[in-house]
């Protein structure tokens, strides 16, 4: 946000050099085409274009899956392992590999004998849990909530970069308008320069005046760059949130009534339900709560449902005759099934110190919840307070406006007839651009509150349908 004090006496230029300074604004824009800008099209634009935002979205996308993976542990898991080995005679059979093959061992030898002998074994493994006691239900629900506070998240990250884009494009036209402000009084002080030469070569103003004017149109002229500079960069800055590629010369912003009227009266209830910065905390609560469930699920009995089936081929028989071609066949075969209950009965004291934890984490999210809420109620007050004294300061600065207006008028007639003198007539025509820049200035600062409104709701339509 960018503001603008009487210090700073920013003054706009004459009619011919406006002509020149819109050439050199828009010399950009005949390079590349004219984006013309509206405030729906801006919040639109930061949702799509932001690549922050879409990597936001495609980190919620990838913790949605968590819910499809705990709801998968419901299908059987099958394994199967096949083995060729070439190994010697004192132990033939299908050899220890890690996760699936047992080693067993071939028929004892008198001697060492450390013959190559080929083996083989095939191995197949079922393994089902049908049953969970409640684990796999307290997984999917854990998985839910993180896929929610993930979204909400998202949901937060793309309402702030909206409301900056507003805040951003709204100073942007605040800007915009004050460059009219300036050029309007650099063409009075221009009126007054040529004035003041004619009435010098008539003798009736002294030649100070002159320079005196023409040292006040080259400090407007250097203080209207310095405003379009600002200016530039504020576009600079929209055009990051919007994602677009286009030059600030090529940016046109269409949405500039709001800097000739105010809003009306916008609601004033205390709700904050769509916001989302509550939604977020709200999220984080209930994925808390879900984490607790699932340690409390986690100390319960574990049920599996298993089947097995191995083949072995050794060339070494029983009788340590070597036959090497009953190597490479599944001579012995073996099939099994069974259910399996276990219960980890140490663990619970591990299982009661992860519940504190989460416990804790619990109390610290329903805090922080508490916490937004009063930080909405409070922000909410604010924004109201803003809005109605900021709508009440606006009113005002029209009518000094329209003052400084018909005093200038005077004051100029007044150093044509050689009433008063250049510091006079400087006086007022730094009034009536202070006037000018303040009431710019009002008009933003009441749009500023109702912007804050619709944040503290959660609601950018609230500013939008003002708009109409």
């Amino acid at each position: 946000m960018y503001w603008f004090t009487n210090s700073m006496n920013i003054q706009p230029v004459s009619k011919y050099f406006s002509f020149l300074i819109i050439c050199f604004f828009f010399a950009g824009s005949s390079i590349s085409q004219v984006k013309v800008l509206s405030l729906k099209e801006t919040i639109s634009l930061v949702q799509a274009n932001q690549p922050q935002l879409q990597a936001f979205k495609e980190q919620a996308n990838a913790i949605q899956q968590n819910i499809n993976l705990s709801k998968n542990t419901l299908v059987p898991d099958a394994t199967v392992g096949y083995q060729a080995n070439y190994t010697t005679y004192n132990n033939i059979t299908g050899m220890s590999y890690p996760g699936l093959m047992m080693p067993i061992t071939g028929p004892p030898s008198v001697n060492n004998n450390i013959n190559f002998i080929p083996g083989t074994a095939l191995a197949a493994l079922i393994k089902w849990d049908p049953i969970t006691f409640g684990q796999r239900n307290a997984a999917t629900a854990k998985a839910v909530a993180q896929f929610q506070s993930a979204n909400a998240f998202y949901n937060q990250a793309v309402f702030k970069q909206q409301y900056t884009a507003l805040y951003t494009y709204i100073d942007a036209v605040y800007l915009q308008q004050l460059l009219k402000v300036f050029e309007a009084n650099i063409n009075r002080i221009e009126v007054s320069f040529n004035q003041s030469l004619v009435l010098a070569r008539q003798g009736l103003r002294p030649g100070i005046d002159t320079v005196q004017f023409q040292s006040a149109l080259a400090q407007a002229r250097i203080d209207f760059f310095s405003a379009q500079k600002t200016f530039h960069l504020q576009l600079i800055e929209l055009a990051r949130l919007a994602g677009l590629q286009e030059s600030s010369n090529a940016i046109v912003l269409s949405d500039t009534l709001f800097t000739k009227s105010l809003p009306s009266q916008p609601d004033t209830t205390y709700q904050f339900a769509n916001n989302p910065v509550l939604q977020y905390y709200q999220s984080k609560q209930e994925l808390s709560k879900a984490s607790l469930k699932e340690i409390q699920t986690s100390w319960r009995p574990h049920l599996d449902v298993w089947g097995n089936a191995y083949g072995r081929g050794s060339g070494v028989e029983a009788n340590g005759v070597i036959d090497k071609s009953y190597g490479w066949t599944l001579s012995r075969t073996n099939f099994g099934a069974g259910v399996q209950l276990s219960f980890p009965i140490l663990q619970f004291s591990q299982i009661n110190i992860q519940k504190k934890q989460y416990k804790s984490l619990l109390k610290s999210d329903e805090a922080m919840l508490q916490q937004s809420k009063l930080d909405l109620q409070k922000q909410m007050e604010s924004a109201i307070v803003n809005f109605q004294q900021n709508n009440q300061i606006a009113l005002q600065t029209q009518v000094r406006l329209q003052s400084a207006m018909f005093a200038y008028s005077g004051l100029e007639l007044s150093y044509k007839t050689g009433l008063i003198d250049y510091t006079q007539l400087s006086q007022g025509g730094y009034e009536l651009l202070n006037a000018g820049i303040n009431k710019a200035n009002s008009f933003l600062q009441v749009w500023h509150s109702l912007l804050d409104i619709a944040v503290a709701k959660g609601d950018i339509n609230i500013f939008l349908q003002q708009l109409k």
